[in-house]
């Protein structure tokens, strides 16, 4: 494989270009900044609240300084919360060309598009020189997700994902599996593939956290299409969120920015500490898609029965469907049919394989279907997090 080496000595296998908005005010300009480079890899990202929150800053860090990314623009209406002084100082400690635009201060929207798209053109420009090095499979990190979910996703896309995870950390990369909020039920298998007691007691409270969270907010991880689907509770679809994970022994639980100091396999909490409030549902696949890749996911793996198509900015998404029917019907927007083992045409261990081999590829330079067709899906809100505890994270000598 080829990457692009950052300053801090992490490869990234995109050199993306993000344009991120700082208030919902400034998301059109930023939007027509990157719709000028629709064929390119120009993504926007953004935070649309007006006051300030820990969580959306440090999100924010994570993203714009992610291996993926060679360059950042930002763009400030002028007047919200969000400290974008702070924001680029932090891009530019990684090396990284950034450009800070107050619409206020550039004279309104024409010409702040402008002015965006002429610095924009010169990164791309930058970055088209850029040499790439080698790069191996131990430095890459890889997020799974599932979407769109039905009575096929936890027997076929989800453990072969699994089973993709497997292979990938015995060859020393690093996996992170997520949606705490779909794993009530299954703590107790986690917390016996834990790495040490200590992190097996985090993962029991994690778990606890999340169903305290959905009895108090009086909804579950668990949409009117899972029931269609064929899902009934939502044991069954812990039970299929469970299966992502593979077998091997899980060595670190972190929170949504953290990122693994050592190759194997982490669980990614995202849900909220503190009091339960409203207005922090976290029932959105591409606002656990961004955590992933705050947490330094290259790509991300989604499981999907249903037939979800997003993709995300700044990370390619690998969609793997689950159901044959579905695939038919949405090839165009799947990159993996593990629908075949319902049909007898293969087996887990198989599309595993085929899994990881597409990790690979894509990894390579290979656009995923997502990417192909331009979905650059990004969402970013509210939420307030704890920092994790020492039993939480392997210890590196």
């Amino acid at each position: 494989m080829k990457g692009y080496l950052r300053q801090d000595g992490r490869k990234g296998i995109r050199n993306v270009v993000i344009v991120a908005y700082l208030i919902e005010c400034a998301r059109h300009v930023a939007n027509e900044v990157v719709l000028e480079f629709r064929e390119q890899d120009v993504h926007l990202i953004g935070f649309p609240g007006c006051f300030y929150n820990t969580y959306a800053f440090d999100m924010m860090s994570k993203l714009c300084t992610h291996p993926n990314v060679g360059a950042v623009l930002l763009v400030s209406l002028g007047c919200e919360g969000f400290n974008r002084e702070g924001l680029a100082e932090a891009i530019a400690a990684t090396g990284r060309p950034v450009e800070t635009l107050v619409i206020q201060e550039q004279g309104g929207t024409a010409k702040t598009i402008e002015k965006g798209c002429r610095w924009v053109s010169q990164e791309l420009a930058a970055l088209s020189a850029q040499e790439p090095v080698e790069m191996a499979v131990n430095e890459l990190v890889i997020g799974t997700i599932c979407g769109g979910s039905d009575g096929t996703s936890g027997i076929t896309a989800n453990p072969t994902m699994g089973r993709a995870f497997d292979l990938l950390i015995s060859d020393g990369a690093i996996c992170i599996f997520e949606e705490t909020g779909e794993l009530i039920g299954c703590e107790h298998y986690m917390a016996d593939r834990a790495a040490t007691p200590e992190l097996g007691a985090e993962i029991i409270r994690c778990i606890a956290k999340a169903r305290n969270y959905y009895e108090t907010m009086g909804y579950g991880s668990f949409s009117p299409g899972n029931a269609d689907g064929g899902l009934s509770t939502i044991e069954e679809k812990s039970m299929g969120a469970y299966a992502k994970s593979g077998t091997t022994e899980i060595v670190g639980l972190i929170k949504p920015g953290d990122q693994p100091p050592t190759s194997g396999l982490y669980l990614l909490d995202v849900i909220p500490d503190g009091e339960v409030r409203h207005g922090f549902p976290n029932i959105n696949d591409n606002a656990e898609i961004a955590e992933l890749i705050a947490c330094g996911a290259h790509l991300n793996l989604f499981s999907t029965g249903r037939g979800s198509v997003v993709g995300s900015a700044i990370s390619p998404v690998i969609k793997v469907c689950g159901n044959p029917e579905t695939y038919r019907r949405m090839a165009d927007d799947m990159d993996v049919n593990a629908g075949r083992i319902l049909k007898g045409d293969a087996d887990l261990d198989e599309v595993g394989v085929e899994i990881r081999d597409l990790v690979l590829a894509i990894s390579s330079g290979q656009e995923s279907k997502s990417e192909a067709l331009g979905h650059q899906e990004f969402i970013l809100t509210y939420k307030t997090f704890d920092p994790i505890g020492p039993a939480c994270l392997p210890n590196v000598i």
